[in-house]
């Protein structure tokens, strides 16, 4: 069963208005009242007066939820009762506020006609004068009512439009938050994925080699050590963009691609180079070749360990910059993808593209083209 919706509660400054309306219309009625009953009208007619009007008076309460009702109540009683003036009056200027200029001209019409029968019934002298001050009363009513909705109408769009901007505004810095954190996620996957595999090629060399001489096992345990303590200075320095915007991180450029290859050299990985990029490449773009050489690099010594690697890397400027790594793959790769799917990203985010998969020959292709501008 589904709920209605609950109306809001009256506030403490409701509660204060309605109070003060309602004693301002009671005693008004009592003085229209008095000044009424010197009308040649019958006993049984100001009875009537008198308990309509205090009657509506009461209503009073209520206009907020009923204006329109009570609007049309007070137009049928206002026909013969002086003692329902105010309360009328109050109840029109309700209208004015809370409806629509078609229902107030409405409202407006039906008291205009029920005026017209009350100078009839309560058989008022100088009928022109008071159906002129009465309609310029009526009119005065509107405008003010009119103008008390399009302040508040006002109002509630300037504060529906401050609370959608802070509604982007969050939704701006959440998604800002969402980058950042995407980007350390990628930085911490390439930056920490190839020092560790670097690591791992040596610990499992040192394992299966129990015949190794001194020097050899020294050797591994110095690079085993050389490369824990990058990853640890990388990962610093990853961590850093929490504190400093990712324009202060350090980056690797893309005249550090010899050196990363030459690493993995050194790591046992047979690597081919051919370099062929003369010109200044744009920072972004040299940033991200060399995230796609590291990775490629990266899954070679995870998943065909010793194997040899070919690597290209050419382009001059207004062509563009082609980047491809091949190496003999095994049957089955292990691994979630999650690496070069961040390579689609970076690819994606400099206007370039990126292709990966199994070649007829069995090995292992990963391919990216990038903007070069002349």
């Amino acid at each position: 069963m589904t709920e209605s919706p609950r109306r809001p509660r009256r506030s403490r400054r409701d509660w204060i208005v309605d109070s003060l309306v309602f004693v301002v219309a009671v005693f008004t009625g009592f003085i229209l009242y008095d000044d009424g009953s010197k009308d040649p009208v019958s006993p049984d007619l100001l009875a009537f007066d008198f308990v309509f009007g205090m009657a509506l008076c009461l209503t009073l309460w209520f206009r907020r939820r009923w204006p329109v009702q009570l609007a049309l109540i007070a137009a049928v009683i206002g026909t013969f009762s002086d003692t329902a003036g105010g309360a009328g009056v109050i109840i029109i200027l309700t209208v004015a506020i809370h409806c629509r200029l078609r229902t107030t001209l409405l409202i407006f019409a039906v008291n205009a006609v029920s005026l017209l029968i009350y100078v009839q019934v309560r058989h008022k002298q100088e009928t022109e004068a008071l159906v002129v001050a009465a309609v310029a009363i009526y009119i005065a009513l509107m405008a003010w009512g009119l103008y008390i909705r399009s302040r508040r109408q006002l109002l509630q769009t300037l504060r529906d439009r401050a609370e959608r901007a802070e509604i982007m505004a969050k939704l701006q810095a959440e998604q800002a938050q969402l980058r950042a954190r995407e980007e350390i996620a990628r930085e911490m996957h390439d930056v920490l994925g190839h020092r560790l595999s670097l690591l791992s090629v040596h610990a499992g060399a040192l394992a299966y080699r129990p015949d190794a001489s001194t020097e050899e096992v020294a050797g591994a345990a110095e690079i085993i050590r050389a490369s824990a303590h990058q990853a640890l200075q990388d990962l610093r320095e990853v961590i850093g963009v929490l504190r400093a915007p990712v324009g202060e991180l350090p980056q690797p450029t893309f005249a550090d691609l010899p050196v990363l290859v030459e690493g993995s050299r050194e790591a046992g990985l047979p690597v081919d180079l051919v370099l062929d990029a003369p010109g200044t490449l744009p920072e972004h773009v040299g940033r991200t070749a060399y995230r796609i050489v590291q990775e490629g690099l990266t899954n070679a010594l995870k998943h065909a360990p010793g194997e040899p690697v070919r690597i290209s890397v050419t382009g001059a400027p207004g062509n563009g910059l082609s980047v491809e790594l091949r190496n003999p793959a095994p049957n089955r790769r292990r691994g979630d993808g999650k690496g070069l799917l961040g390579l689609a990203e970076r690819a994606a985010l400099v206007d370039g593209r990126l292709e990966h998969g199994r070649t007829p020959e069995g090995e292992f292709r990963l391919s990216a083209w990038l903007p070069w501008p002349a």
